[in-house]
């Protein structure tokens, strides 16, 4: 299966994306990378290929600019800026609406980080197109008010030696009204490098687009 460029516009963005769609695709996946990430990150890639390996379609997508990222990498003002990430996750949403190929897929969002806060923001946005959610080691307390309005699906993975985000994935989680799950990965710390612990995320995150995609 061949994986493809794509440039996916938003406003007056163009955001540079890889598009991987394996025959019978059971729904679509679209990644929302964390701060001073991008579509290159290592672990969303090697979560992208387990998901193209269960079956599903996946869009990793730079959400900032050229120009932007740079602006990014010395001030830090566009990594938290959740509206605009959620915005143009949105718009990537309604671009796979609009291909022929991805038209009738169901989407779900998995994100990263900040990018989790960001997807849940995108779920209320789009509530008739996104049906699941999945957080990696995210965010979700930054996604803020929007917590009580997401009526999709959630799983919230952590890892149990990462201490901090997993208090603020259980604070997020009590927000939530919709089904949602938060699963601790034990010995897993915040980019889950430990050995199996990141195809545990892929494992859980194919489950749960399976289950509800």
């Amino acid at each position: 299966m061949v994986v493809a460029s794509v440039t996916v516009p938003s406003g007056g963005a163009a955001l540079p994306g890889d598009l991987g769609l394996p025959a019978g695709a059971r729904g679509m996946v679209l990644f929302a990378h964390g701060s001073g990430s991008s579509r290159f990150s290592p672990r969303n890639r090697a979560v992208a290929t387990a998901l193209r390996g269960a079956g599903f379609g996946t869009l990793l997508l730079d959400l900032l600019t050229e120009e932007e990222d740079r602006e990014d990498e010395a001030t830090g003002r566009h990594r938290f800026d959740i509206d605009l990430l959620a915005g143009r996750l949105a718009h990537a949403v309604d671009w796979l609406g609009r291909r022929p190929d991805t038209a009738d897929l169901a989407v779900g969002l998995f994100g990263a980080s900040t990018g989790a806060a960001a997807a849940l923001v995108a779920a209320v946005e789009r509530p008739r197109r996104v049906s699941a959610v999945v957080s990696r080691g995210g965010r979700p307390d930054l996604a803020g008010d929007a917590l009580e309005l997401v009526a999709c699906p959630v799983l919230l993975v952590v890892g149990g030696d990462d201490e901090t985000v997993l208090g603020l994935n259980r604070q997020a989680a009590d927000r939530l009204s919709a089904v949602h799950h938060v699963h601790v990965v034990p010995g897993a710390t915040h980019l889950f490098p430990e050995p199996g612990a990141l195809e545990q995320v892929a494992d859980l995150a194919a489950g749960w687009f399976r289950e509800h995609l």
